[in-house]
Order: C-alpha cells, then structure tokens, then sequence
C-alpha cells in the first residue's frame, strides 16, 4: 500500500490555504509569483501545477486555470543540479524512484535524460485525460538566454528567481497561446529587477502570493522559532516570511516582532482616529489608531484595504467602526472629482456618513513633511510606542516591503502605511467614543466622565 500512494502522490495533494490562494489565482492572472520561506511548501505548490495541466486531473476543489488538451510546458531552476533536486524531483520523484513524484506513475509515458548532469531529465512525456500527450522540459539559467528561445508554449515554471532575461524570455514562449507563467522562490537576491515586476508595477496580469512560516501547518509551532533562530538574523525574514532583503533601503528597519501585539481588549477611554489614504488604481486604505495618551503608544487595531471602489462603497466598509469616529485624511482630499460632480474627495465622504475633520493630515504647526511623519513612526516603533494587532495581514504585507529608492520612497504599495502616517500626524484629534461619556454620567460619575473606566 505504501508503494502504491507513492505512486499516486498528486490524489493526496490538500493545499493549504495560501497554496489553495496561489492556484485560484491563475484562473485570472497571466504571470505569478509565489513567494515564500525556505522548505514552505512553494516547489510543492508549484509541482502540483505542473502535474495537474500536464495530466489534465484537475481536483474537485480545483479553481485555477484548466486545460482540456494536452500542454507543453518548461520548467526552469538555477543550474542543472538544482533542477534535478528540486523541480524534478517533485514532478518524477527521486533518481531510480520515477513515478513516486506528483505526476503519477501510470501517466508517464517516457523521458529522455539530459546529458549534462547524471540523472537530469531533458524532457517527460506525460499522458492527457484526453487522450494526447503533454511534454515537460527542464531547464537551467546558467544554459544562458539563448536555450531559452525558439518555442511556443502554454506555460513555464521557475523554481527559484531567474535572471530578468531570462525570465522575459520563458514568458514570450507563451504570447502564442495564451499561455502562462509561475515563480516559486525565497527572494535572497532582495528587491531585484524580477520582484519588483511583482511588487512595483502596477499590472492587471501579475499576481503575487506571499506564505510565512506561520501558513505552513506541517510545521508545528513549537518548531517555528528554532527555525527562525537557525537562520543568520539579516536573512530570518526573507526565509521564513518570504520577504526581500532590502538591507539599508528599508524605511522601517525594526524587527516585526517588536511592533506586533495579540489583540486585546480595549480601555473605553482611550481616544480613536480613523485615517485614510485615497486610491481607485492603487488601493483605497483605511486604519484605525487607538491612542493610550497615558503610555503615549499608538495602536493599529484595524486596517481596510481596497482597489478601484467608490467613496459611497468604502463608507459602507467603514462606517460600522464607529459614526462618531473622526477620520484623518490626506491633502489631495481637497481635489475634486468626475464622479463626486465636481465636489472635493474629503467631502464626499462626508456626504456618506463620515466624520471628517475640518483639515487635511497636518502637524500642529501646520507642516506636512513625509520624512517627519515617517520619523516619527519609526522612533515610536525602536521605542516601543508603535503596536499593530498581529491579524492585520494587509498592514504588516505593506510594511516589510516598504523601502526607498534611490534615496526616494517607492510609492508602489504603501497604502496603509500612509493612511497610518496621516493619523500618527493628527493624533491630538483622536478621540474618546461620546457614548461612553453619556455611559458614565449615567452610572453617577457627573463630576468626573472618566470614572468608572479608569
């Protein structure tokens, strides 16, 4: 029996939730990228891609893209040892063990080796639903731009980051077909010219999939800290949280730790803010700050993050944290718009419902420097004045990739930071929900409205 399931390892496949997140994904998107720790799961994602279009054995749960015909496909990794051990491994199983990989043993119908490496596969031949054959070639980045060329296909996979070239190359194999592509890696190589395709272009055909230690459920989570630890600490997040090393261009270089708190309940009488940052394009993005004026710490217990909606929709989202909430809102709030028929972007909110203060994100003297506000969150954060409640996956997304460039702040997906920014500015607005008030002087407390919450 052990046997036999090893050769029909692709029935037993369970995704786990971000591997599941990836797959749907490309029933819509041309070009992904799965980004991931070390031993996560992503080459296993990735694999099971592979068989499935190679096969044609889609699973019931299955919402990806599907093909009803036979597919060609590349399949790509660093050099010709690493495919083997890798890619090719999971796809075949190990050398001498062929047909114990997610491609089961009864579909494939030959392979020829490549004659570089012992072991190394040049190309399988796998049978379809359908009753034609689908072909997998593998290939290495150190073979140079030009074995990359001359072929039309339906997909490639690149385990571990390719070369841009190379990369560019392997996707033009499918403009013919309609076809497309998926990364899998660790990125080591930090905010290189391939993640920040992903990451700083806006593309309606790009999609990118992030999974951290935590979504990896095979590993327990007694074990997950002596993981982290075993890692060098410059390269703990990049390979167990899948972000890029961005060394000296990051904006907030603190440890995530530091700032993340379990969400708790909280004193009524503690002060709130809403801010927000306007977007259609990029994400329109929205949090809420609970002020503790006694311990003088900013807490982020909230965050709203959504593209191409109308202020009417993004009001109907917000207005349930509280009609009496004031929000902070960003300068070109003053803008007008076609939609809003001439009237300011702030003010529409208003119009639906929204406690908008009377001005835009400002410091007490009037200014509006970035790099002040930025400062000022970040020495909150190295002291220890700066929580985030540790669900708000959204926030925590933007902030390990936040960075500069060329000195400059990359404004590519930096939403919610900003929408935080504004209301770190306007902090001396946040205030106590009046309800409580009207419940203090209920229970007797006239002369003092905080008794009874202190």
């Amino acid at each position: 029996m052990k046997e036999r399931l090893s050769r029909v390892r692709l029935a037993g496949y369970a995704p786990y939730s971000k591997q599941a997140a990836f797959h749907e994904a490309g029933a819509r998107y041309r070009e992904r990228l799965f980004r991931a720790g070390n031993q996560l799961g992503k080459t296993v994602g990735g694999g099971a891609e592979a068989a499935y279009h190679l096969t044609g054995k889609y699973p019931v749960w299955w919402k990806g893209r599907r093909w009803d015909r036979p597919t060609h496909g590349w399949v790509g990794g660093v050099t010709g040892l690493s495919v083997r051990d890798a890619p090719q491994k999971i796809l075949l199983g190990r050398a001498g063990s062929v047909g114990t990989g997610m491609i089961p043993m009864d579909d494939i119908a030959g392979y020829t080796h490549a004659r570089s490496v012992a072991d190394l596969v040049d190309t399988i031949r796998v049978r379809h639903v359908s009753g034609g054959i689908s072909t997998a070639s593998f290939k290495s980045y150190e073979s140079g731009r030009e074995k990359w060329q001359a072929e039309t296909l339906d997909w490639v996979w690149f385990d571990e980051e390719p070369p841009e070239d190379i990369y560019t190359e392997g996707l033009t194999r499918t403009n013919a077909t309609g076809g497309m592509s998926w990364l899998t890696f660790t990125p080591l190589l930090g905010m290189s010219s391939v993640v920040k395709r992903f990451l700083s272009e806006n593309s309606q055909d790009r999609h990118d999939t992030v999974m951290t230690i935590e979504d990896a459920e095979h590993i327990p989570a007694a074990e997950r800290q002596k993981i982290i630890n075993s890692y060098p600490a410059h390269e703990q997040e990049a390979r167990v949280k899948g972000i890029p090393i961005l060394g000296s261009g990051r904006i907030f270089p603190v440890l995530e730790a530091d700032i993340t708190e379990d969400p708790f309940h909280i004193p009524r009488y503690w002060p709130r803010l809403g801010a927000m940052d306007f977007g259609w394009d990029h994400p329109f993005a929205a949090v809420e700050i609970v002020y503790d004026t006694e311990g003088d710490v900013v807490h982020i217990v909230r965050s709203y993050r959504v593209r191409e909606q109308s202020p009417a929709i993004h009001a109907i989202a917000l207005r349930p944290w509280g009609a009496w909430l004031p929000w902070s809102w960003p300068r070109d709030g003053r803008r007008e718009t076609l939609e809003g028929a001439g009237q300011a972007l702030a003010k529409q909110f208003g119009v639906h419902g929204l406690s908008m203060l009377g001005t835009h994100a400002q410091f007490s003297d009037g200014s509006v420097s970035v790099e002040a506000g930025l400062m000022d969150m970040l020495d909150r954060m190295q002291t220890g004045r700066f929580k985030v409640f540790k669900h708000l996956n959204d926030w925590f997304e933007e902030f390990r990739l936040y960075h500069r460039k060329d000195g400059r702040v990359e404004k590519i997906g930096d939403d919610l930071m900003s929408a935080s920014r504004y209301g770190v500015m306007m902090l001396r607005e946040a205030i106590v929900n009046p309800a409580e008030f009207k419940s203090a002087r209920r229970s007797g407390a006239q002369s003092d409205p905080l008794a009874g919450f202190r």
